[in-house]
């Protein structure tokens, strides 16, 4: 996990490849791998389906973010609605949540 862990107004995000700036740069986009079946997950629908299939339930108390939770743990998992939004630290999440489960890597 390459980049910078910012801290503002209450809240800590990681900041990826900080240095790089502008249209000249490639920055190399993270996915998350489903590690049974080795599939990348491309949309919410997909993740939901794993997540439901390993204990988690949805949970409909914020209409701002999808969130997911297990009865048996205080875990949470918070998503933005949008999917173009889902970026590594979320991915992180859900990897810290579901160890060995899934994994973050470079897009090709």
């Amino acid at each position: 996990m390459s980049g910078v862990w910012v801290f503002k107004n209450g809240v800590i995000r990681l900041v990826e490849n900080p240095n790089q700036s502008g249209a000249d740069t490639h920055v190399r986009r993270k996915v998350i791998v489903y590690l049974p079946t080795g599939e990348v997950v491309s949309s919410y629908s997909t993740l939901e389906q794993i997540l439901q299939s390993l204990g988690w339930e949805r949970y409909f108390g914020d209409t701002d973010l999808l969130q997911f939770h297990k009865r048996s743990s205080i875990d949470l998992i918070s998503l933005p609605r949008d999917f173009t939004k889902f970026n590594s630290v979320y991915m992180y999440d859900i990897v810290v949540k579901n160890p060995n489960y899934f994994h973050v890597r470079d897009s090709h």
